[in-house]
């Protein structure tokens, strides 16, 4: 039977992981066109870490705890909504409040759980492959035949990444902080993996090219990664910005800029409209879940820890990893 009040993971102030602790919070209702989901599994993402850490706030009317992603069963019907039934299960991309034992969902936010995939599972998707997909796909237009470079290849999005660009046809390659995780990235698809700390990755790229350099590159870490991006990149290339783990501050070369035809261009996605997610969700049902169901593309989940240990969680998120790291209920 469900009550009236859940655990969920609060932030008891800003800072290290050790700010996040176990709390107690109303159980949500559903508003109409939303599901109230009993959560069994919520991803961890970098974003969070950042929440944590003060640098990015939930967008209003969003809960102040963090959680960007989920998966369990729906346990309530909010008026109007009808696609899901008591008892489905689906995995949902939110604004906030993953880390909790119930959550609410626009039921056009929330997808179905592919056959042979477990809650766990499907709690480390729905962050990373719409985040991918948007800016990959929708956004810059990744075509068959194109090459694709993803730096971060071992983290969630990278894994993502690497994944579904192979998958479409993609020449996929990928940067990483140690030879064991380039290994993980070519395990995965990248026809090869520079390991950033001993190598040179565009004069690696550039030269497995035949000097044409890169036509899509997905970077999280900008600052000086910037100015090498637009020196790899090919005639006519994109370079998509979601993150700048090394600043925000940048100074570019515009002559490549402008002699290559660049499009530089960059996205977040937490405070986009429900209505933006749910278009979103309907291509990613459409031409990534066979993907899933088929065992073509699978999230990996390096890590799992019970929701009172979301500090824990934390922790190894900071420190080196592969793939995604879940919170179980």
């Amino acid at each position: 039977m469900m009550t009236n009040e859940m655990t969920v993971a609060l932030f008891d102030g800003f800072g290290g992981p050790e700010v996040l602790k176990p709390g107690r919070r109303p159980v949500p209702q559903p508003a109409p066109g939303e599901i109230l989901v009993a959560i069994a599994a919520a991803g961890v993402n970098r974003p969070d870490v950042l929440q944590r850490l003060g640098a990015y706030p939930p967008p209003a009317g969003a809960p102040d705890w963090p959680g960007l992603e989920f998966a369990g069963t729906v346990a309530a019907l909010g008026e109007g909504a009808t696609r899901y039934k008591l008892g489905d299960p689906v995995m949902a991309l939110v604004a906030g409040g993953g880390y909790a034992e119930y959550a609410v969902v626009a039921e056009t936010n929330a997808l179905p759980v592919p056959e042979g995939l477990s809650l766990e599972e499907a709690a480390g998707i729905p962050e990373t492959f719409f985040t991918v997909w948007h800016n990959v796909f929708q956004r810059s237009g990744l075509k068959e035949g194109e090459s694709f470079l993803v730096h971060g290849g071992t983290s969630g999005i990278g894994t993502t990444a690497i994944q579904l660009a192979k998958a479409f046809g993609a020449r996929v390659f990928a940067t990483a902080g140690s030879d064991d995780k380039c290994r993980a990235a070519e395990e995965l698809g990248a026809e090869l993996c520079v390991n950033y700390r001993s190598g040179d990755f565009v004069a690696a790229l550039s030269e497995v090219t035949g000097g044409r350099g890169i036509d899509l590159v997905l970077d999280m870490v900008g600052g000086d990664y910037t100015s090498k991006n637009l020196k790899l990149a090919a005639e006519d290339g994109r370079i998509v910005q979601i993150a700048f783990l090394n600043g925000p501050k940048v100074e570019i070369d515009l002559n490549l800029v402008m002699r290559k035809r660049l499009t530089l261009t960059g996205s977040t996605l937490r405070a986009r409209s429900v209505g933006f997610k749910a278009g979103i969700a309907q291509e990613l049902e459409a031409k990534v879940w066979p993907l899933l169901a088929a065992g073509t593309v699978r999230p990996l989940i390096e890590a799992r820890y019970p929701l009172a240990e979301a500090a824990e969680a934390h922790r190894h998120m900071d420190e080196d990893h592969i793939g995604k790291i879940v919170l179980t209920t």
